[in-house]
């Protein structure tokens, strides 16, 4: 095992059930883009899995390559590309062509909701036709949390940062409908977070 994987605990206890949904949602092949990939954990995860998809990894923050391209390596894959840095509010991605998946997860509560509408506006840039675009994590449903430990949760993302918080699952699926991208599946996860999929109207 090589020293310079990082760990989350967060994404070794959600990636199975994530890949549960992906395994149900998806094609036999395909090209999936992971905006904020952090550890890596999630992207040897899935490829694993998912032998007929190309997995490209991406992070805003390159202290993180080493652990992504670790966990890639020790997992013995070679569908997963190297990773590369991604600003999600930048109006030119650095990838080329369509994706048939974009999947971004414990992203958009912890960064500006610029963030959150830069991904929408890459999602409509890159995703292929009959792509999905698939996001995971804590949402305020109908205006209120989903368990009071998301509201605790939230509360602490606004006292560290007073842009990031819980996301409004309406107010996201309203600005991905502007971009031509419709919620077609919601699944409520363990530990009180979804799974969203969009796809193209």
């Amino acid at each position: 095992m090589s020293s310079t994987r990082l760990h989350s605990p967060a994404a070794e206890r959600n990636g199975p059930p994530i890949l549960v949904e992906l395994l149900r949602w998806l094609p036999p092949t395909g090209r999936a883009l992971e905006v904020a990939s952090g550890t890596g954990q999630h992207a040897a995860h899935f490829a694993a899995a998912l032998p007929g998809w190309r997995w490209q990894p991406t992070e805003h923050e390159v202290a993180t390559f080493p652990s992504i391209a670790a966990w890639t390596r020790d997992a013995g894959l070679s569908n997963v590309e190297s990773p590369v840095r991604l600003d999600v509010t930048s109006a030119s991605w650095p990838v080329q062509g369509e994706y048939d998946l974009i999947y971004c997860a414990n992203m958009i509560h912890i960064a500006p909701w610029a963030a959150c509408l830069g991904l929408l506006d890459g999602a409509q840039r890159h995703l292929a036709a009959t792509g999905q675009l698939v996001l995971y994590g804590p949402y305020r449903i109908g205006g209120a949390h989903t368990a009071e430990s998301n509201a605790a949760f939230d509360a602490d993302l606004r006292s560290r940062d007073v842009r990031w918080g819980v996301r409004e699952l309406e107010a996201v699926a309203d600005e991905a409908r502007t971009r031509g991208l419709v919620l077609r599946d919601r699944v409520a996860m363990p530990a009180n977070n979804q799974l969203l999929a969009f796809a193209r109207a």
